[in-house]
């Protein structure tokens, strides 16, 4: 019998085994999976609140009216944007890269 060259937490077509349930049987790579659904809700959230800013920032510029509760609107969504996407593209990247480490099983 040949070793399964994916490993053993593998299945034949590189990515993880799954259980019954469709979810991956190894601990790590059902963290790695959960933490890239939380990075990627995050990316969505943060790009959703940095669109929210444009159309509130065309709305004031064309009404020529900007109102503190335009500029708090804006003020909250690029912060809030800014909060949520910088670390979520950084942990999605992260994610990427040890599922590529693993499929390449070049862990440096």
């Amino acid at each position: 019998m040949s070793p399964d060259p994916h490993g053993p937490d593998r299945a034949p077509d590189g990515g993880p085994r799954r259980g019954p349930d469709g979810r991956p049987v190894d601990p790590v790579l059902a963290r790695r999976e959960a933490v890239a659904r939380w990075a990627k809700l995050a990316q969505r959230v943060g790009y959703l609140l940095f669109a929210l800013a444009l159309v509130l920032f065309f709305i004031g510029f064309a009404t020529r009216d900007f109102t503190s509760g335009i500029v708090t609107g804006l003020e909250v969504c690029l912060i809030g944007g800014s909060v949520l996407l910088a670390p979520s593209i950084v942990i999605g990247y992260a994610v990427k890269a040890a599922d590529r480490a693993d499929v390449e099983d070049d862990w440096r």
